[in-house]
């Protein structure tokens, strides 16, 4: 059968497990860029929570009596190039789980004496690839996380952090330059950019080019005491960057958008591989830094207007990127297929299934909405707020109109049929709830014994 004849929505290869990363990494990127979940590293024995609620004002200490995961602890910064072994090697007697987390460098500030914090981070960020000074009014009461992705040559960094002012010298510069381009998202916050004579302010969903032979000062913008900035940071060689250094010098500094386009394509990237870094390999990382650099050289040229400059295998990417994005957004609607796909990028469908498989590693077109549709619906089924909600309903709503079809396609996938999971999930929840939850009378509302604390 051809494969632009297969029906979409039937069943076939069987769907992943929701949360594992699909051969083209593409569950890295959400359907909407959400703050950055917390992350538990329980492959390398550590927990690392997320961020504070950005626009809020940091946390205390946790509640006494709550048992947690055993944690590492680092009483010295760790260099910026360790490996997973460097901090597995590490762990507190009992700490679970094998030394394959990719993450080389986890900071917590929560970790630390009070007193001790934001030496300790000041110490870190000075031993990056391209140091600078740090200035912060929090110095007594600091609060900053960071947790450090080795992608091959390109490093991905989330962060969150109290109000803090980082500025690199021209006599920093001269003492050590790594020839590297560091790219910033920000996601909450403020903050003002001062480099290679220009002065920008950014927002949420901002993007912004700064290289590391030359000067800047980054500081905070219009962020109150005692809330929280976070972001995602890229470091890479200017070397890998397919565009002549003169013109990539007119992107510096300035403030670009990443909330359309290839800006949204790239900043739903960044924030989905911190979500998904629990799903991840170690050998997963080069070919993760390869579409990093991508989508960073699609988004640079298109600004430049330069796309003709890049690889044919970086514009093929970044299309499957684009396309890929079009599907998650139109899963709704039964009539999506190869020959609309192509027709909304003004392509053929046989380049469509071509430069597809060749980033999918040979999954078609078809069997990846079909995943999508059905990973949708295994979500929303399990979803106590849309118990009453019937499973045809649910089945229309990613696209999958008949219900035999979502039913033969789902049970292929999972195992169970759609009524059975539903179930299999309720009475899991039931029973992992607590005594008087679950000997309530039916219907009646949940009476804390407590009131509950923010």
């Amino acid at each position: 059968m051809r494969e632009g004849s297969e029906p979409v929505p039937l069943s076939g290869e069987a769907a992943g497990t929701v949360a594992a990363v699909d051969h083209t990494m593409a569950s890295a990127v959400p359907d909407s860029a959400s703050s950055v979940d917390a992350v538990a590293l329980v492959r390398g024995g550590l927990v690392a929570r997320g961020a504070p609620e950005a626009g809020r004002p940091h946390p205390g200490p946790r509640h006494p009596g709550v048992a947690t995961r055993p944690v590492v602890t680092i009483p010295t910064p760790r260099p910026i190039s360790a490996t997973c072994e460097d901090v597995g090697g590490n762990r507190p007697a009992g700490a679970v789980g094998k030394r394959d987390a990719m993450i080389g460098t986890v900071f917590r500030s929560e970790d630390l004496p009070a007193g001790e914090r934001f030496d300790h981070w000041r110490a870190m960020v000075g031993q990056t690839r391209s140091p600078s000074d740090i200035i912060s009014a929090h110095t007594a009461d600091f609060w900053a996380e960071a947790r450090l992705m080795e992608l091959g040559p390109v490093t991905v960094w989330p962060t969150s952090f109290l109000p803090t002012r980082y500025r690199r010298s021209q006599k920093m510069v001269r003492q050590s330059d790594p020839e590297l381009y560091h790219l910033s998202l920000l996601l909450d916050g403020g903050m003002a950019l001062d480099h290679v004579g220009r002065t920008a302010v950014f927002g949420p969903r901002d993007l912004h080019l700064a290289d590391s032979s030359q000067p800047y000062d980054l500081q905070p913008y219009g962020v109150g005491p005692g809330r929280v900035v976070k972001g995602v940071g890229v470091d890479f060689p200017k070397a890998l960057l397919p565009l002549p250094p003169h013109r990539v010098r007119e992107l510096l500094g300035r403030g670009l958008s990443g909330r359309d386009g290839l800006g949204a394509l790239l900043t739903d990237f960044l924030v989905g591989l911190e979500r998904q870094a629990d799903h991840l390999q170690p050998a997963d990382g080069p070919r993760l830094g390869t579409v990093v650099l991508d989508l960073v050289s699609a988004w640079c040229a298109h600004a430049l207007e330069a796309e003709a400059a890049l690889p044919p295998e970086t514009r093929q990417q970044v299309m499957v990127r684009r396309i890929q994005a079009f599907i998650r957004q139109n899963l709704h609607d039964p009539e999506l297929s190869p020959p609309a796909i192509a027709a909304a990028h003004h392509i053929s469908v046989s380049y469509l299934h071509r430069i597809f498989q060749q980033q999918t590693q040979g999954e078609t077109v078809a069997a990846w909405i079909r995943r999508r549709r059905l990973e949708g619906a295994h979500r929303d089924l399990a979803d106590p707020s849309l118990r009453a909600t019937p499973i045809h309903t649910v089945a229309a709503r990613w696209g999958i109109p008949r219900a035999s079809d979502f039913t033969r396609a789902f049970r292929a996938a999972y195992g169970l049929s759609p009524k059975e999971y539903r179930l299999q999930t309720l009475v899991e929840r039931e029973c992992e709830a607590p005594l008087n939850d679950r000997l309530r009378p039916m219907g009646s509302p949940v009476q804390p014994s407590a009131p509950v604390k923010e």
